[in-house]
């Protein structure tokens, strides 16, 4: 059974950080390239980061500099650094494992990011 299960959001002030966590199973973790989207009421769900197996990453521009992600491939875990918050960046955060060859996607269930006074 295949489970991506996020943890490490919450509420934090602008400026802040906030490190988010994604637990892989029922995968093989190195056969996925793993990302993070986010989606707030009103838009569509949009990609913040992604990053292969060989540690490649690729960025959305809205957070190119401040929210760096991660793999730990012995975990089967992928991290997601996120500096500089703000007010923009509330979104639920979501998870992502996509297939490296037939790009079938699988989801998280997501995590709250809350950025505000």
């Amino acid at each position: 059974q295949v489970q991506l299960v996020e943890s490490g959001g919450g509420l934090v002030q602008p400026g802040g950080s906030l490190r988010l966590s994604c637990a892989a199973s029922g995968i093989i973790f190195r056969r996925n390239i793993m990302g993070w989207y986010r989606q707030t009421p009103g838009k569509q769900r949009e990609l913040v980061a992604t990053v292969t197996y060989g540690g490649g990453t690729n960025y959305a521009d809205s957070v190119r500099g401040r929210f760096t992600i991660s793999r730990d491939n012995a975990k089967n875990t992928v991290y997601l650094q996120m500096n500089s918050l703000t007010p923009e960046d509330t979104a639920v955060y979501y998870c992502n494992a996509k297939h490296e060859t037939t790009w079938f996607d699988y989801w998280g269930r997501g995590t709250q990011v809350t950025v505000s006074s």
